[in-house]
């Protein structure tokens, strides 16, 4: 594995609503991860990590594509997601989910320990202190659920927001609260998502922000929608857009 003064090779897993919604997070990480001194490559054959799957309980229908992820991701010396939930797919499921098949979980637990979220491995691999962008605007940040519990992520996001140039960020009470979109779980409990997200929603309007942040997408989509839907002015923007000054696109759900 590459060292952090050496150019790793990392390979861009791009999540399937990043490639389906809103590729501009894929090139926003892409162009951060290259700041850092990495040389990123973005496989052609890499497909969904497995999530709806698993949590829907297709065991194995989730380890065929576990299998494929591995096999695409192994060359690289890490593998980086711009979505908490997808990493740790990876990162902490994968290996559980090969417990009882020891070839894939040695393989599975290599790739683990070389998969990082995005901005936890700007922070934490390649040690960022400083970001070359500007936002004005006043922002706040919402926890995704996988990021924040299963990978530890809260202080790298907001260390780097706060070099941003022109950008005011506020905290969200019970910005660690589910936003209420759990992959399947909106789908499944619609009318318990709703309530939830509808909490969500009005403790961002009380923070006076223009704009919510976050390092998830679906979560982002979630609230968006919600936001939209209660005519509450705030846009929503992957983290990943305003660390790499590309804020140019419409903010999510918004018309071009």
């Amino acid at each position: 594995m590459a060292s952090a003064s050496e150019s790793p090779h990392v390979g861009l897993f791009v999540t399937c609503l990043v490639d389906l919604f809103r590729p501009v997070v894929g090139f926003a990480a892409a162009e951060l991860l290259e700041r850092a001194g990495c040389s990123v490559v973005v496989p052609q054959r890499q497909s969904c990590c497995g999530q709806p799957s698993y949590n829907s309980g297709a065991a194995d229908a989730t380890r065929k594509i576990a299998r494929s992820v591995i096999e695409t991701f192994e060359p690289f010396d890490y593998v980086v997601a711009p979505s908490g939930s997808c990493a740790a797919m990876i990162k902490v499921h994968y290996p559980r989910l090969m417990a009882d098949q020891r070839h894939w979980h040695a393989r599975a637990t290599a790739l683990a320990d070389k998969t990082f979220e995005l901005v936890s491995f700007l922070v934490d691999i390649r040690g960022m202190t400083e970001i070359d962008a500007g936002f004005d605007g006043h922002v706040t940040y919402h926890d995704s659920c996988s990021g924040l519990r299963e990978l530890g992520i809260r202080k790298q996001p907001r260390d780097l927001l706060r070099k941003v140039e022109g950008l005011t960020l506020s905290e969200l009470e019970g910005s660690d609260v589910c936003c209420g979109f759990g992959g399947t779980f909106c789908v499944k409990y619609g009318a318990i998502s709703d309530k939830i997200v509808s909490k969500k929603t009005a403790c961002i309007r009380q923070t006076g922000a223009g704009t919510l942040l976050a390092g998830d997408l679906g979560c982002l989509m979630n609230m968006a929608g919600k936001l939209k839907r209660e005519g509450a002015p705030v846009a929503a923007r992957h983290v990943a857009e305003v660390l790499a000054g590309m804020t140019e696109d419409a903010a999510i759900g918004e018309a071009k």
